[in-house]
């Protein structure tokens, strides 16, 4: 029996991270290396989602006032 390399390919699991001006490359939870992006980058991102100094920001929705206990109450203070 003999051993031998062999060529896979892994690219459909490997995963970005961007972090200081590069793309942070892994295979599961191990780096394999790294990408470094020009500093005239420009993202293009889908219409809820924003880049800004190299980080990118997803707008939601979210509750105004989320300790609030009630709502719709009538001016007696019946909910």
């Amino acid at each position: 029996m003999s051993l031998k390399q062999q060529k896979v390919d892994v690219t459909d699991r490997v995963v970005g991270k961007i972090k200081n001006g590069e793309i942070e490359l892994f295979l599961e939870t191990s780096s394999i290396g790294k990408i470094k992006l020009p500093e005239n980058m420009q993202y293009e991102l889908e219409h809820h989602f924003e880049a800004d100094q190299q980080k990118i920001y997803q707008h939601v929705t979210v509750t105004d006032q989320p300790d609030a206990k009630y709502t719709d109450c009538d001016e007696g203070g019946w909910c």
